[in-house]
């Protein structure tokens, strides 16, 4: 007893162990899972907000320095400046300098000089040096363009955006000469004052890597630990510089940089200014709401796991009191088997027998489908009898043109036999070969042939077409769609007094669509009217099986097309029968791009 015991407690013990070891691995996964998805989410929403308000502090400073600009463009432009820069001794160099003076405090710029092309002062405030040293800004504007340049002026930590246009002479005989250049400056601090109270940490660095313009006091001149010399004409050796160390860490997918805090990087590069803008979104508020979730998951995972242990314990007490009564279901059991045996055999014989039905279904539908053939194949016959017969009465006259004509009727009638024999097997199976582009007007220039004679009597609504209109099908299965539907269309007339037939046929959005309408009275039951075998017609009439309609559904659809059947509303009556086919993608060039007639219908 003692042997037979233990080994049974050391398995249940070890499925215990497991089941543990899977619930614990389950939570964790969950809750990371959770903790990462909701993190990922936070940091898509941070970083689009971050983008948002990047770009409107960037649109706010572009739209400063370019007011500043045009400043620049305007003071060029003063006839003032242009006459002093030219030479002509109109007006002095006090005069022209107390004028930029007053323009610079109109614009809010620290102040205008009047330069040479060479850098020399013309007109300038007190106290400006006789020559500026050639900045970027300064080169540029002496070219004849727009010249921009930031940097520190003179000693300390004064920041600077300068602008510099060009001042071209007066005189025609000069041409575009550039004979002076206006020079803007102002301060730095007075396009970010604008930005202050963004609750966004937003800066702007250039190509040195060292921070020129923020809207936090201290990340002016913060550069990377790793960043090279900056160039001296743009921060002398006196700037104080702000190294801070940059870790780049990754956390849900993101990368985060941590400055010592972690945030969300965000750029923005900035051409027109020479700028690139960026922003940090903090991180730590999202990773607080992923735990926060993380945490409620995991507790509502808990909670679920106690009451299934809960179950699972009072389960394992019922099986307890259950092994006592296994005497008692013995018997059963062995009954319950028995009758199991025998339902299986009686199941497999059921299943015989349904294979049996379904085969005897087949015989039949073979069957119904040998009436179809004969009936579709009744008309190709009786005439080619009657063209023989003609032929022959011809031969006897003499008449060898219309003796010829009458057998080349009759390969033709064989040739239809043979296509209508290939339709009906399409629709024994599947559609093998593929679609290629054919011509939509010579179809229906086929089909109307061979419908001629069931269209006599009927008037057809149909004004023709005079350039191919290309589909991708195949055009003998086509034509016998389109002999289909006018057949069934002469058959719902039947019995009209008067009897009218209607066939348009439109190109749209890469489709081709064309539409057959009679006045008939309408399609008795639309939802089976694609049904094999389904037809309103008396069985085993010269009327046809019902086949036409699921034939031309298989074959359109094998094309990758639709065909669909609806009743038109009074008063007009009648059903309506469309069959819409995609249009290839490049149109053929040649006759020889059409489908051979005999060579996609097998």
């Amino acid at each position: 007893m003692q042997n037979t015991v233990a080994p049974f407690l050391s398995k249940k013990h070890l499925r215990r162990g497991a089941g543990l070891l899977l619930a614990v691995t389950a939570l964790i996964w969950a809750s990371v899972s959770v903790w990462y998805h909701a993190a990922d989410r936070g940091m898509a929403q941070a970083r689009a907000r971050g983008q948002a308000d990047l770009r409107l502090a960037s649109d706010r400073l572009v739209a400063a320095l370019s007011q500043y600009r045009e400043d620049a463009v305007l003071a060029a432009d003063h006839p003032y400046v242009r006459a002093l820069a030219a030479g002509d001794g109109v007006w002095s160099a006090q005069e022209v300098a107390q004028t930029l003076q007053r323009f610079a405090d109109l614009a809010g710029a620290e102040h205008l000089v009047l330069l040479r092309p060479d850098g020399r002062v013309l007109a300038a405030p007190e106290g400006t040096p006789d020559r500026l040293p050639m900045t970027e800004d300064v080169a540029r504007a002496a070219q004849g363009a727009l010249g921009r340049f930031h940097g520190v002026e003179g000693r300390g930590t004064h920041r600077i955006f300068a602008f510099a246009a060009p001042v071209f002479a007066t005189r025609p005989a000069r041409g575009r000469q550039v004979v002076g250049i206006v020079r803007l400056t102002l301060d730095a601090e007075t396009v970010e004052a604008t930005g202050r109270g963004d609750p966004l940490p937003v800066w702007f660095s250039d190509d040195q890597g060292v921070v020129f313009t923020a809207n936090r006091a201290g990340l002016i001149f913060r550069r990377a630990a790793d960043a090279g010399p900056a160039d001296p004409r743009i921060y002398p050796a006196d700037v104080p510089f702000v190294t801070v160390p940059v870790r780049e860490r990754v956390i849900a997918g993101q990368p985060i940089l941590c400055t010592p805090q972690c945030a969300l990087p965000v750029v923005l590069d900035l051409p027109v200014i020479g700028l690139t803008g960026h922003a940090e979104v903090p991180v730590e508020p999202i990773l607080h709401e992923a735990r926060v979730q993380m945490f409620v998951v995991a507790l509502a995972m808990l909670a679920i796991g106690a009451l299934f242990v809960t179950l699972w314990a009072r389960r394992q007490a019922l099986a307890d009191r259950l092994a006592s009564e296994a005497a008692l279901n013995a018997a059963l059991e062995s009954r319950v088997a028995l009758r199991t045996t025998e339902l299986r055999e009686a199941n497999a014989a059921l299943l015989r027998t349904q294979a049996e039905l379904v085969q005897a279904g087949k015989l039949s539908a073979l069957g119904q489908m040998s009436a179809g053939i004969s009936h579709e194949l009744n008309q190709p016959l009786m005439a080619i009898g009657s063209f023989a017969e003609n032929a022959g009465i011809f031969l006897a006259r003499g008449q060898q043109d219309r003796a010829r004509d009458n057998l080349r009727r009759i390969g033709e009638m064989s040739d239809r036999m043979g296509r209508i024999i290939r339709n009906l097997r399409a629709f024994a199976r599947p559609e093998t070969e593929p679609a290629s582009p054919v011509d939509m007007a010579r179809v229906i220039e086929t089909a109307l042939e061979i419908a001629a004679s069931r269209l006599a009597g009927v008037p057809l609504d149909w004004a023709g077409l005079d350039q191919p209109v290309w589909v991708m099908g195949g055009e003998t299965r086509l034509a016998q769609v389109v002999v289909n539907l006018l057949s069934n269309a002469v058959d719902a007339c039947a019995g009209q007094d008067r009897p009218q037939i209607r066939m348009r046929l439109c190109a749209q959005g890469g489709l081709v669509r064309l539409e057959v309408q009679d006045n008939g009275p309408g399609i008795a039951d639309p939802e089976r009217m694609f049904d094999p075998f389904y037809s309103t017609k008396e069985v085993g009439t010269n009327e046809g099986m019902g086949l036409g309609l699921s034939i031309s559904y298989r074959i359109v659809q094998s094309f990758g097309g639709t065909l669909t059947g609806t009743n038109l509303p009074d008063p007009a009556r009648g059903a309506m029968f469309a069959l819409t086919l995609r249009q290839p993608d490049t149109e053929p060039d040649t006759e020889t791009d059409r489908e051979d007639g005999n060579g996609n219908g097998q």
